[in-house]
């Protein structure tokens, strides 16, 4: 899929430096019968080349994490769920409790209805509890809005799924003029799918042309594509 090939190899260019507001007009539901159980820094020094190159890592910061069955969610991305397994709804609960802040981590096979860490991909989304109804049946119904990538550099499972995890960075490695042209070709192509697969809305078009960052660009369309679970976990696990 070149275009998509295109947005990633723009994604980190500029970073989310500019803190826009959530694409808000993304929900997407992908809910197929079962449950999809699924420290502000302190001012920088400016960015040089070499820093640039090679950012440095942030602590590593303990979460719940909330396994998804078959959807991969993206920064920016606000997306219902759908949860009933004991574990994935002890975690949101003990989320509520602290910050609300929650790891979204998909699994590798969506059958798995007992995953174990093993099963679970190893990036994720760090995402933040919008809203939670505990429905009649049992089950939870979660709306979350995804913040930023996320490394798992460990993993228990106890009562529910916790794990230590480290933010990943944006990294910067293209000229901007390079960037907007392969901008400029992603938009094209993307309309063309558009055009194409009446299952996406004509207005993602109107919402993405007010995205600024190359990576929340690229992002917001591979969102928006037909693509494999592990097609979708590639695009979130690329950082440049």
């Amino acid at each position: 899929i070149p275009f998509l090939a295109a947005a990633k190899c723009q994604a980190w260019a500029f970073g989310r430096e500019k803190g826009m507001r959530p694409l808000f007009g993304l929900r997407l539901v992908q809910h197929s019968g079962r449950p999809h159980d699924v420290s502000f820094p302190t001012e920088d020094p400016p960015l040089t080349d070499e820093t640039r190159k090679a950012p440095k890592t942030p602590p590593s910061t303990r979460v719940p994490v909330l396994p998804l069955r078959d959807v991969v969610v993206y920064p920016h991305m606000v997306i219902p769920l759908f949860v009933g397994r004991d574990k994935s709804i002890l975690a949101l609960d003990e989320a509520m409790r602290r910050d609300k802040q929650i790891l979204l981590v998909a699994q590798k096979q969506a059958d798995v209805d007992d995953p174990k860490p093993r099963d679970l991909y190893t990036v994720g989304t760090i995402a933040t509890i919008l809203q939670l109804l505990k429905l009649p049946d049992g089950t939870v119904k979660v709306l979350v809005e995804g913040v930023a990538r996320a490394l798992v550099v460990g993993m228990d499972a106890g009562a529910y799924f916790a794990a230590d995890m480290t933010p990943l960075p944006d990294i910067e490695r293209y000229e901007e003029r390079e960037i907007d042209v392969l901008t400029r070709s992603v938009v094209s192509h993307f309309e063309q799918y558009v055009k194409l697969n009446k299952k996406v809305p004509p207005e993602i078009l109107t919402s993405l042309a007010g995205i600024e960052q190359p990576g929340r660009l690229a992002d917001t369309v591979a969102a928006h594509m037909a693509l494999k679970l592990s097609e979708k976990q590639k695009v979130l696990e690329s950082q440049d």
